[in-house]
């Protein structure tokens, strides 16, 4: 309930008081209130001033840049990215070393405050089918870094003026990650998800669907991309000029876009393609594998003029200086996803029946069956997981009846679904090879 409402003698907007965080400063003599914002603002113009003059003190973030740097050098972050990612050396490589010289950028700056010295931001584009590791690997990345980390659906985002969500959400998004901490805001990094379905419909990617805005969308990230303060509501608070608003400078938050970039493989194709390509009754049809080969030679040499051919406009093209690819996953490397990372599906699954005093057991045959059904629904790595899931309910469901030692094993039929996985006692020798016909 409301208590009282002044008006800040500096911004003019109404403040409604409603507990102590929102009192204003007041001069009960003159009326004078200055509201919590314009304090902010205030400080925040008076810090500056001051590490201008070379008289500010490091605190908060900015105190522990230096050790962040030396704990976190580029191989050091490849080889905590090994532990929980197959493959996509050259992404997790391109990743590493983008991260590093953010951070060593604003420490850069932090030690030549007030020189006219400046290095500009390397945000970063990741390319990529689904399921092959993109939001993983950045989840990953944030937690080593011990940073926030927010990602946002770009086609979720709508130009100014339509219904939809507008482009200050993915900063909203980062402040909530950070716990409401405007420092550790301003210090994170926002992974704009989906950025290939807001490209304009003047590119080759044209769609039939309607096109709410998308190179307006475009327009509206670029100030926040190159770094700007940007000003939202708490979640659940329309927008209106007297709302209270959140101020974050996006100048030192990480960037990054991605996407699947379905047939942008097509556009490199036809930049580099040398001669003419063999058509009509006497031509070979590759196969998957060749395709897959195909795709992953083509999406490395992805280039500006190409991004800028599927829709994206050339302004956020330069402000994405890094391009980071990542390749289609095969069946030997979804087989090792199953198996090899900390947080692999089978050794979750270990860990869950090892609960109830069961020991869990996966044929080879299975795990390469799993990888096989992954490919056919063209979803990567991300459905891996689900697949098992599947095969596995009747068993969890039927495990915790009794705690007795006991013994699962999944062979191959189980998967494909001909068997139901059975349950053994754990000292019994199991032999669910099958005779050949």
């Amino acid at each position: 309930m409301t208590i009282e409402s002044f008006h800040c003698s500096m911004c003019g907007r109404r403040i409604k008081v409603q507990n102590r965080v929102d009192m204003p400063v007041l001069d009960p003599n003159t009326g004078f209130a200055i509201c919590k914002n314009c304090i902010k603002n205030i400080y925040h113009w008076i810090e500056d001033e001051e590490s201008k003059r070379g008289r500010s003190v490091k605190r908060g973030f900015n105190a522990t840049l230096g050790s962040l740097l030396e704990k976190n050098k580029p191989h050091v972050i490849k080889a905590y990215l090994d532990q929980f990612i197959i493959m996509q050396e050259r992404a997790k490589k391109i990743l590493s070393v983008a991260a590093y010289n953010h951070y060593k950028r604003m420490k850069y700056e932090l030690d030549n405050r007030g020189s006219d010295d400046e290095i500009e931001k390397s945000n970063v584009i990741i390319l990529g089918p689904t399921g092959c590791g993109k939001t993983a690997m950045l989840s990953h990345l944030s937690k080593l870094l011990d940073i926030p980390f927010a990602v946002t659906d770009a086609s979720s985002l709508t130009e100014a003026g339509f219904v939809g969500a507008d482009v200050e959400v993915a900063v909203r998004n980062l402040y909530y990650a950070a716990g409401k901490d405007i420092e550790k805001t301003e210090h994170g990094i926002i992974y704009l998800d989906e950025f290939d379905k807001i490209a304009r419909k003047s590119g080759e990617n044209n769609s039939i669907t309607a096109d709410p805005g998308h190179e307006g969308v475009q327009q509206g990230l670029l100030k926040m991309l190159e770094g700007s303060f940007v000003e939202f509501t708490e979640r659940g608070q329309r927008k209106h000029p007297e709302a209270p608003t959140i101020k974050v400078n996006t100048k030192n938050i990480l960037f990054i876009v991605g996407g699947a970039f379905v047939g942008i493989e097509k556009i490199v194709e036809k930049r580099v393609k040398k001669g003419d390509t063999a058509i009509g009754f006497g031509s070979e049809v590759p196969s998957k594998e060749d395709t897959d080969k195909k795709f992953n030679e083509l999406i490395h040499q992805v280039r500006p003029e190409d991004l800028m051919k599927y829709g994206i406009i050339p302004e956020i093209i330069g402000r994405l200086p890094v391009i980071c690819t990542l390749e289609t996953l095969d069946e030997d490397a979804l087989l090792r996803i199953l198996t090899e990372p900390k947080n692999a599906p089978v050794k979750q699954y270990e860990k869950l029946l090892a609960m109830d005093n069961v020991k869990l057991e996966f044929e080879e045959a299975a795990l390469r069956q799993v990888a096989k059904m992954a490919i056919e629904r063209k979803t990567g790595a991300r459905s891996l997981k689900g697949i098992i899931e599947d095969v596995m309910l009747e068993v969890m469901f039927d495990i915790p009846k009794t705690n007795e030692p006991r013994r699962v094993v999944i062979t191959e039929a189980c998967i494909k679904g001909d068997e139901k996985p059975q349950i053994f006692p754990l000292d019994e020798e199991i032999n669910l090879s099958k005779e050949s016909a």
